[in-house]
């Protein structure tokens, strides 16, 4: 299993890398070992992969919309 700083480091070296990229994915694996397992099996299946393939990967997951914000609604 790769640990958060090794895959940090990962993530560094994707084509196209930028801060945003990394922090967003890092957001989605934040302690849930599967999730950074799917992805690290992505990346390893994907040696060419570009930060948007590895974001469009993710926010395919059927999990994707748990780790958003919940919608606040203001009425009046």
């Amino acid at each position: 299993m790769i640990g958060i700083e090794e895959f940090t480091s990962k993530l560094n070296t994707v084509k196209g890398s930028y801060y945003g990229f990394v922090v967003a994915v890092l957001t989605y694996v934040k302690d849930n070992a599967s999730r950074l397992e799917n992805v690290n099996r992505f990346m390893d299946m994907n040696p060419h992969t570009t930060t948007s393939d590895i974001l469009l990967f993710i926010s395919n997951q059927d999990d994707f919309y748990e780790t958003t914000a919940p919608l606040q609604v203001q009425v009046g």
